[in-house]
């Protein structure tokens, strides 16, 4: 491994690890704001929106490169995609800070369904994190080989991750 790769793969895994311990304190340790303003409540759905963007995004990225074979389009695709994602995960720690972990209160059947795609959503989206940003550091350095065998896996999570996160979204609104 040259020592780009290693310098590189320290400050994804330093970053990662910092945003998965940070969020795990945010989500789970803290207790919310008591108070808070209205336009949180708004938070959820533009969350889901963005998951939905990105999904489609990750689509027509793949589509653009496998199909196409258009390396400038899914360069410029997936810079969006990374951006929405980005932008999801600002708005996702807004949310969380001021009105904290949204309970499931549906019971019967549907619960252990929602149940499912939420723990497989959250431990999906641990390794995303350095995955993505590995994928996106490959694609920098022009290093094609390594980009792929990083998309191969990255690909499929961040899109699972995106569409569970609609879901979990579209659950939420209609049992809870």
């Amino acid at each position: 491994m040259n020592e780009k790769n290693r310098s590189a793969y320290l400050i994804i895994g330093i970053l990662s690890l910092v945003v998965f311990v940070f969020l795990t304190w945010l989500i789970y340790l803290r207790n919310p704001e008591p108070n808070y303003p209205a336009w949180v409540t708004a938070l959820p759905s533009l969350n889901a929106m963005l998951n939905g963007i990105t999904a489609i995004l990750l689509a027509w990225g793949f589509f653009e490169i496998k199909i196409k074979g258009n390396k400038e389009s899914h360069k410029k695709i997936m810079i969006c995609a990374t951006v929405t994602s980005g932008l999801f995960l600002i708005s996702y720690i807004v949310y969380h800070q001021f009105h904290g972990d949204t309970k499931f209160l549906a019971q019967g059947m549907v619960r252990p369904i929602y149940f499912f795609i939420l723990i497989s959503h959250i431990l999906l989206s641990i390794p995303l994190v350095p995955l993505v940003f590995t994928t996106l550091w490959h694609a920098k350095s022009e290093q094609w080989e390594k980009h792929k065998k990083f998309a191969r896996w990255t690909f499929p999570i961040w899109q699972y991750v995106s569409i569970t996160g609609v879901l979990i979204f579209v659950f939420l609104k209609l049992f809870n």
